[in-house]
């Protein structure tokens, strides 16, 4: 049994898993850096260990003092979150050296999924749909995608349309991934235009179940990372459904798997192809939460322990969409600062790393919390979480929430029509500069009233209204816009 939980990460997530901590009755250590001495997290935890210095490397990397905590903390389980040594096979392997319990995937799994080259030979031999790996120097059709063997979140991507192009972007994707990731390794696979980003979440106990836990659509991203995501795809057939399934099963069979993890796929139309295996919670596992009535943490802390699962899975229920809110602006350049107010109201789930008065670091990612809105119905839930990032006090950091709500009204979105360039066809519109106004009146001639607009109250009042008049403000209420002598009122106005 877990009896004291050290969570290897800050913010959002660590304050995530010390609430199902609290529900089960663990306790709880958290690590700070410098900059995070006031973070929430800090004050959350029943314990915390100071890591000095600012920089990941020296504080949330540092494999030995992350160990050492362990230690001075009485901690006997690691939960390592998301990002930071989450995807490290030799954190992992240092922790169980250490006689502490690793809440995670067995470290050979872990290894087996850090080069995606590799990744993808294992895929293909269990039978893992894959797309083909192209000879760098001659691939042979365009456009292709340059990626880098190791890492992920958008370094050491490029797309190339040009033959002519393809030498230097392999170049250029070699120095990113050589410096993001200590690995210059990259290939070359087809680019499929238009896909969209489908993973799956899985997760597997130590006696040989293995759940799908069904879809969630990633497919709006800016910078090859993730802003909107849901559950389930709106463009996921049933029969789709099983072959994601089934491919997820086989890939996290073909690790010896354990613990919670997500199975990446592009899919286009009816083509399904294997991107990487997640050896760790996602960001957006929220969403998947609410679908299937699941608390993921809690269901890997009791697989940690050697607990079963049932030979079953839930069924899902309803559907939910999350947007990530973040301190950038439009050019996605990440802000820092104090965030005075943060208020999120609304029948909404808000998992976040801040309150205000907190600190935005420029040491960290700039993710500030994930909102969640949840329905019977896809509509529903677009409608709850866009009512609630319209209604946020978000004060003194620049955000991306009139970006989030742009994509949330666009008419594409709302139909489902998504893909990986979607935000490149839809691109965010800046706001008027502070302090500009409408100009009133427009101007002149003003447009002819739209073909389509009704000229009658003849359809109303609709049916089980009591009247037209109870549907209509009182004249007196109503504003008119001004008219000047000189010019004809316009046609709304009469």
């Amino acid at each position: 049994m877990i009896r004291r939980l050290l969570v290897a990460n800050r913010g959002e997530i660590a304050r995530r898993v010390f609430r199902t901590c609290r529900e089960l009755g663990v306790e709880t250590v958290a690590l700070y850096s410098d900059a995070d001495a006031d973070a929430p997290h800090v004050a959350e935890a029943g314990l915390a260990v100071r890591l000095s210095g600012v920089k990941p490397a020296g504080t949330y990397l540092a494999i030995d003092r992350v160990i050492e905590a362990c230690r001075v903390s009485g901690a006997d389980a690691v939960h390592p979150g998301y990002g930071f040594l989450s995807e490290n096979a030799a954190f992992a392997r240092a922790v169980l050296d250490a006689g502490l319990t690793w809440v995670g995937p067995p470290p050979d799994a872990i290894a087996a999924m850090g080069s995606k080259t590799g990744a993808k030979r294992l895929m293909a031999e269990a039978g893992v749909p894959v797309l083909p790996t192209l000879d760098p120097a001659a691939p042979g059709e365009f456009p292709v995608l340059v990626k880098a063997s190791a890492g992920g979140g958008g370094r050491g991507m490029r797309v190339v349309r040009d033959p002519a192009d393809l030498a230097r972007q392999v170049e250029s994707a070699r120095r990113e991934a050589e410096a993001a990731f200590g690995d210059g390794g990259v290939f070359v696979e087809p680019l499929l235009e238009r896909a969209r980003h489908v993973e799956v979440q899985v997760l597997a106990d130590g006696h040989g179940t293995v759940w799908a836990l069904g879809e969630r659509e990633c497919s709006v991203q800016r910078r090859h990372q993730k802003v909107v995501e849901e559950c389930p795809s709106p463009a996921v057939t049933p029969e789709l459904r099983a072959r994601l399934a089934d491919a997820a099963v086989r890939a996290a069979r073909a690790i010896g798997y354990t613990g919670a993890g997500t199975v990446e796929f592009l899919v286009a139309g009816e083509r399904v192809a294997f991107l990487e295996v997640n050896t760790r919670l996602q960001v957006e596992h929220p969403v998947t939460e609410l679908v299937y009535g699941v608390d993921l943490v809690r269901l890997q802390l009791e697989v940690a322990e050697g607990a079963r699962l049932p030979e079953a899975p839930p069924e899902p229920r309803g559907h939910a969409v999350e947007a990530r809110l973040y301190a950038e602006d439009l050019a996605y350049l990440p802000q820092s600062g104090v965030l005075h107010r943060f208020e999120v109201t609304g029948v909404v789930r808000v998992d976040a790393g801040v309150e205000s008065g907190s600190v935005v670091s420029p040491h960290y990612d700039p993710m500030l919390a994930k909102i969640v809105g949840y329905g019977a119905t896809r509509g529903e839930a677009v409608r709850k979480l866009a009512s609630a990032l319209r209604g946020a006090r978000l004060h003194g950091v620049t955000t991306n929430r009139d970006m989030l709500l742009q994509i949330l009204k666009n008419p594409a979105f709302e139909r489902g029509d998504t893909h990986t360039g979607f935000l490149d066809e839809h691109p965010p519109v800046p706001p008027p500069p502070p302090g500009a106004r409408r100009r009133w009146p427009p101007p002149w001639p003003w447009p002819a009233p739209a073909a389509t607009a009704p000229r009658s109250c003849a359809a109303f009042p609709p049916a089980g209204a009591t009247s037209a008049r109870s549907l209509v403000r009182p004249a007196s209420r109503r504003p008119r816009p001004p008219t000047t002598p000189s010019r004809p009122a316009p046609p709304w106005s009469r």
